[in-house]
């Protein structure tokens, strides 16, 4: 099989794992409900840090059977960029793939996040937080698509991946549109620092049709979310 065609195999289960990471972003102890399970290729095997981090073998083994992948909540990780509530009921996500026969290098990710105004915290992974507000929780967060997801600053510059994923969970401290028009060009922008390429949730470069698609999804969802009009008191 082709390297490209790998990379997309292993894009596709991370992107799986992701939605099931997403869920214990924020959460304490407790047995997990789950959602949705994952994995990718490379990096040698980790033994997950919670019993209930779910793992998916058969994208693994499709992708050369190189180990398991699981996002673990590392332990004494910052408060920075934790969810305020546990429930959400929409991921958008995007990727940012290195090209054929490149990856991303843990150093270079780090100055990119850094100079798009990425904060590094919670789960040890980067996220964007709303200005004077950090306790609103992440507009939306950065991970590398590898197990166990996080960035291990101790040993930042022996990391390589092929992809780092992107992740707007909803509802966010914005409205639904707004966290997308801060986190595509951010996106797009990271891609351009690391000479690597935008993909979309179906790993397929990022269009203009696309975003277009998007933007009116989260225009429909933010008009399902709005607040009632208040209803003024009866005159008597």
């Amino acid at each position: 099989m082709e390297e490209t065609g790998l990379l997309r195999i292993g894009i596709l289960a991370a992107g799986l794992l992701l939605i099931a990471a997403i869920y214990f972003f924020g959460r304490p102890s407790k047995p997990a409900q789950g959602r949705r399970r994952n994995s990718d290729p490379r990096a040698e095997r980790v033994e997950p840090l919670s019993a209930d981090v779910p793992v998916h073998d058969e994208a693994v083994d499709a992708a050369g059977g190189q180990g398991e992948l699981a996002f673990a909540e590392p332990v004494a990780a910052s408060e920075l960029g934790k969810r305020v509530s546990e429930d959400f009921d929409k991921i958008v996500s995007l990727y940012v793939a290195a090209r054929a026969g490149q990856v991303l290098r843990g150093e270079d990710i780090v100055v990119a996040a850094e100079k798009t105004g990425m904060i590094f915290g919670h789960m040890q992974v980067y996220h964007r937080l709303l200005e004077g507000k950090p306790e609103a929780g992440p507009v939306f967060s950065m991970a590398s698509i590898l197990k166990p997801g996080s960035f291990d600053m101790a040993t930042i510059s022996e990391m390589e991946t092929p992809a780092i994923a992107f992740f707007l969970t909803l509802p966010a401290p914005l409205p639904a549109l707004d966290a997308w028009e801060k986190m595509e060009p951010t996106v797009q922008r990271m891609a351009e620092l690391l000479d690597a390429v935008v993909l979309d949730d179906s790993r397929n470069a990022l269009g203009r049709q696309r975003i277009a698609h998007i933007r009116d999804e989260l225009r429909a969802y933010d008009r399902q979310h709005e607040a009632p009009p208040l209803t003024k008191p009866p005159r008597w």
